[in-house]
């Protein structure tokens, strides 16, 4: 499970978001804090994997936090949910080295991606021992060049994306709607669905009903 501390001035958005991130498969929130200093605090008590850091806090900014963070442990990462939409805010935040910056207000939805997207490429990183190869590394960086192995008229980032759907859905689920959440036709999305099967990457539970039964896949844990 990736340990998550919500850090945000206003108790009552830290407990919806707190609530948004327990309801993401792999994710569980250790606790909420409302200023800067409480939240170094909860860093050294609980050594969280991530947080979730607002910038406007009562005794500081949550740039100075996050450099405090980084001071206290250079290994957690910080994905930014704030109001702030100034550029200059934004770029001193990535240069701090946070892995997101989601602006408010947004929904389970936006974070839910957020989350997903870091669980799959920043975490895994932190499980590697030494070394880690290109892919890894063009993942963090949303750099991808078309893979010469997956079948004609695939594509890697259509891929990545299914893979993400199966990951984060709560049970099994239909072609149908994988194109849904795709944006794509029916037929696509299971010809994604059918090829990880093939690659051992999913199950496949049939349906019954009336008529043919229906395939749902799920991503094998």
């Amino acid at each position: 499970m990736i340990k998550v501390l919500v850090v945000d001035d206003d108790f009552m958005v830290a407990k919806v978001n707190a609530g948004f991130v327990n309801q993401v498969p792999g994710f569980t929130v250790i606790g909420a804090t409302h200023t800067g200093a409480a939240a170094l605090e909860a860093v050294r008590a609980y050594a969280p994997d991530l947080v979730l850091l607002d910038i406007y806090l009562p005794d500081m900014s949550g740039l100075e936090l996050l450099q405090k963070l980084r001071e206290l442990d250079p290994e957690l990462d910080v994905l930014i949910i704030s109001a702030a939409r100034e550029v200059d805010t934004v770029r001193k935040a990535l240069r701090g080295g946070i892995v997101h910056y989601l602006m408010k207000p947004f929904s389970a939805a936006d974070l839910r991606e957020r989350l997903v997207h870091y669980q799959n490429t920043y975490h895994p990183l932190s499980q590697v021992s030494e070394t880690a190869d290109q892919q890894d590394i063009d993942k963090i960086f949303g750099f991808s060049i078309p893979d010469k192995r997956l079948p004609k008229g695939f594509s890697s980032e259509t891929l990545e994306k299914v893979v993400e759907i199966l990951k984060a859905a709560d049970a099994n689920i239909s072609a149908a709607e994988a194109a849904e959440l795709l944006g794509t036709s029916r037929v696509s999305a299971r010809r994604y669905l059918e090829y990880l099967n093939e690659q051992g990457k999913v199950e496949i539970d049939l349906r019954y009903g009336i008529g043919r039964p229906e395939r749902r896949y799920g991503w094998k844990r």
